[in-house]
């Protein structure tokens, strides 16, 4: 890794770790889903309403979509069901992924609005025991 990026990466870090500590623990929800039976990475520790205050999403449906014959249904929202309800853990033929579409619905968001983490380690980030 090229130390310039290193140094985004440490920043980005200092800068979102502090804030999560900052707010109340029953906020702080581990995105672990109980599909997953095994994991190659820690759970990623979100503080949903901080998140959504800082990104400025109002609309839950806008990352609990849901989808009817393959057409996104506007002002509809999935935040009550698991999202392996829709996106199975393993996935067959051409369905959408638990993992794929946690990365895909979070990634493409945070590279679009070029805010927010984009590699492994800034979100599944390792404690030390």
């Amino acid at each position: 890794m090229k130390p310039f990026m290193k140094l985004i990466m440490i920043a980005v870090v200092m800068l979102i770790w502090p804030t999560m500590a900052m707010a109340d623990q029953e906020d702080i929800t581990m995105l672990l889903d109980p599909a997953f039976t095994t994991h190659q990475r820690p759970a990623v520790p979100f503080v949903h309403d901080m998140h959504n205050e800082k990104a400025g999403i109002e609309d839950c449906s806008v990352c609990h979509h849901v989808y009817k014959d393959g057409t996104l249904v506007e002002d509809e929202s999935s935040e009550d069901e698991s999202c392996s309800s829709c996106h199975p853990a393993k996935p067959k033929g051409k369905e959408l992924g638990l993992m794929r579409a946690y990365h895909q619905r979070c990634i493409t968001c945070h590279t679009e609005t070029k805010e927010g983490p984009l590699s492994c380690g800034q979100c599944h980030v390792k404690t030390k025991k």
